[in-house]
């Protein structure tokens, strides 16, 4: 097994220490003694503690981001390219579980310039997928009678409660239920005919990549 490079140990070490005190419960001290690194290790990495946490909130943000880029330029259809970002966003709360965690619990102590950062990234994720609905009105492919931000806020606000009760270790899976998600935002966004093409092909079947 490949060692963990310093700098990821020690948001490991501050994510265990954040979920448990709070952040204004752990000091520098504290995180540097439980990853096993010296103070001057940790300023090497992140100039304060404000950094530090703002490193936590961009790791699983970027990637969602990062993903939904992805989507848009690799598909070619609203469809395929919404079945895609629904999916990479639904696992990120089974890949960064102790990030998000610690994101809603401690978010409100970010600093100004950080918080920005964050809200930059967080509107251009909401346009990828306000865009794709309305793309996907413009093809037929979804309904003109949903509003294309109430459905934009409506899709992130319901994925990402996912935090608050999804277990690791309970009855389903991430990928199953990123399926479910994939199921319940299609059906809702699609028209007749979109539906009834999309019924016909191999999308919401487990296990199986996109075709569309």
């Amino acid at each position: 097994m490949t060692k963990k490079r310093l700098k990821e140990r020690i948001i490991d070490a501050a994510l265990i220490l954040f979920e448990e005190k709070g952040y204004h419960g752990v000091t520098v001290e504290q995180i540097v003694d439980r990853c096993h690194t010296s103070k001057g290790g940790f300023y090497h990495n992140f100039k304060s503690k404000d950094e530090l946490l703002y490193s936590i909130h961009d790791i699983f943000i970027s990637y969602v981001l990062d993903k939904a880029k992805e989507a848009y330029d690799k598909y070619e259809t609203p469809i395929s390219r919404m079945y895609a970002i629904i999916h990479s966003f639904t696992k990120v709360f089974d890949m960064y579980k102790p990030h998000i965690t610690v994101f809603y619990q401690e978010s409100t102590y970010l600093k100004s310039e950080f918080q920005e950062a964050i809200n930059k990234k967080r509107d251009q994720y909401r346009d990828i997928i306000y865009q794709v609905i309305k793309e996907g009105q413009e093809t037929g492919d979804f309904r003109n009678e949903v509003l294309p931000d109430i459905a934009t806020m409506g899709l992130i606000g319901m994925i990402n409660w996912t935090y608050k009760w999804f277990k690791q270790d309970g009855s389903l899976t991430i990928e199953e239920i990123a399926h479910i998600f994939t199921d319940l935002i299609l059906h809702s966004l699609l028209t007749e005919d979109a539906l009834k093409d999309f019924q016909t092909k191999t999308m919401l079947l487990k296990n199986q990549p996109i075709h569309y």
